[in-house]
């Protein structure tokens, strides 16, 4: 019996890396897609409790069921487990390809590590893959193969309970991927910058912008350090966000 394969993103339904994703991983298993309806990017782990959610049948992948949904990544997560494979043990969620990098910091605010994480919040074994490459038409040839390796080796040996793997691939380049390093995420933060703009009624609103800021350039254990020399960079991620070693400290406040 072939392992049953939940697929989901952030970037829409109809984005390219999700595309690409369903590509690999219908040669591993039965394929079932639960996607949000429209780009959903830096949502985090949103879910939505004061609105309905919509659901629509999707024709976009041949052969394979899917359901596009006008709620978040971890809405079609849990819609998945709950709803449409209610009573089916769920062997895999797959989550991306994004657009984009969700090294270091960006885990917290990346709505495809999210959907990963509600998966593994679950108890259901979860990946998530980007691409350091933000554009739409970004090539993701180079990808499939480690891709695939990875998908892979997590059905064969699981991946640990309640953990999600946070997969990073470097952009295409004229040089091949080196291999994949297991790496911790990068201490750095975004340094944001926001542009004050006046709409055509007079209103003002902002733009935010900004860059990375990487504490720790030369850390060669660190995900950021391995895509910037073409490696794939897997962490293991974990939802209990528990600073253990600070209970002791905190206990002495005498509170």
């Amino acid at each position: 019996m072939k392992p049953l394969i939940l697929v989901t993103n952030d970037d829409g339904i109809t984005s390219k890396g999700i595309s690409v994703l369903i590509e690999v991983v219908k040669t591993l298993g039965d394929v079932f897609v639960v996607a949000p309806d429209s780009p959903n990017s830096g949502m985090g782990h949103a879910i939505t409790v004061d609105s309905t959610i919509h659901i629509k049948k999707s024709k976009i992948f041949k052969d394979i069921e899917a359901y596009e949904c006008s709620g978040t990544p971890a809405d079609c997560v849990k819609l998945a487990k709950h709803h449409f494979l209610r009573g089916r043990k769920i062997d895999l969620v797959v989550s991306g390809i994004n657009h984009g990098m969700n090294a270091s910091v960006s885990v917290l605010y990346s709505g495809t590590m999210s959907a990963a994480v509600e998966a593994s919040i679950e108890g259901i074994p979860a990946i998530g893959f980007s691409l350091n490459d933000f554009r739409y038409d970004a090539d993701f040839r180079h990808v499939k193969r480690y891709l695939k390796r990875i998908v892979e080796k997590s059905l064969k040996n699981g991946v640990p309970p309640h953990i999600a793997l946070n997969v990073n691939f470097p952009a295409k380049s004229d040089k091949p991927i080196k291999g994949i390093k297991i790496c911790r995420q990068t201490n750095g933060y975004w340094r944001e910058e926001f542009d004050a703009r006046t709409d055509l009624y007079g209103r003002p609103y902002f733009w935010m912008g900004g860059d990375f800021v990487n504490r720790e350039p030369e850390s060669e254990d660190t995900d950021i350090w391995a895509m910037e020399n073409n490696y794939v960079a897997i962490v293991p991620v974990q939802y209990d966000r528990t600073a253990y070693p600070e209970i002791k400290s905190l206990k002495k406040w005498k509170l």
